[in-house]
């Protein structure tokens, strides 16, 4: 076998959704690598503080504080974006997404009917969004995450990954919190926002 196949092969296999007991011990693996390497906490939410920081005069308080420390960070979600584009252009898997029976019958009801990529474009797009769901949905949501993340003091990588495997009782707080919201999200609110 000559090495072209062999990457053809290699870029295959990693085309294949991956378990979790190879994807969670890797994304794990970032917390104690990130200690080593350079005693750095694993975190997203930090950046758009960052940013803010290095784009805005320091009038603000909040932005008053030595930003390039945490450079770092910035081109760990570079590293991210540039990643992810690069999955999504060469590593594209052509199948459509698996997604369960029970769940393409519940969703059918709602009007989603498209799995072809990794959000449900039937309710994800630009002509939804001027909708009373996709301003539910998109906009209320993300001010959700945003508002919440900031007022818990961090984000689920942070505290779910980082905070946990440090044993912070605030991101054990934190991390019950995202869950128990995530499930009446998912079990009672979304059929109703749905339905709109």
């Amino acid at each position: 076998m000559d090495y072209l196949t062999q990457i053809k092969q290699m870029i295959e296999l990693i085309k294949q959704p991956w378990p979790w007991y190879v994807a969670g011990p890797l994304i794990g693996l970032a917390v104690p690598l990130l200690l080593l390497l350079g005693n750095k906490s694993f975190g997203i939410s930090s950046t758009l503080r960052h940013l803010c920081a290095a784009c805005f005069p320091a009038d603000i308080p909040f932005f008053k504080y030595n930003w390039k420390k945490e450079i770092w960070n910035l081109f760990l979600v570079l590293g991210m974006l540039i990643g992810s584009a690069l999955s999504v252009s060469v590593l594209k898997n052509p199948n459509p997404i698996q997604v369960n029976s029970k769940l393409v019958t519940f969703l059918a009801e709602y009007g989603i009917t498209y799995y072809s990529s990794l959000l449900p474009i039937d309710i994800m797009n630009w002509n939804a969004l001027l909708t009373l769901k996709g301003i539910i949905l998109m906009i209320g949501g993300g001010f959700m995450v945003g508002f919440g993340t900031r007022y818990a003091g961090g984000c689920t990588s942070g505290h779910s990954i980082m905070g946990l495997s440090n044993l912070q009782l605030p991101s054990l707080i934190a991390t019950c919190a995202f869950m128990i919201g995530g499930l009446v999200m998912t079990n009672f609110l979304l059929a109703y926002i749905l339905s709109l």
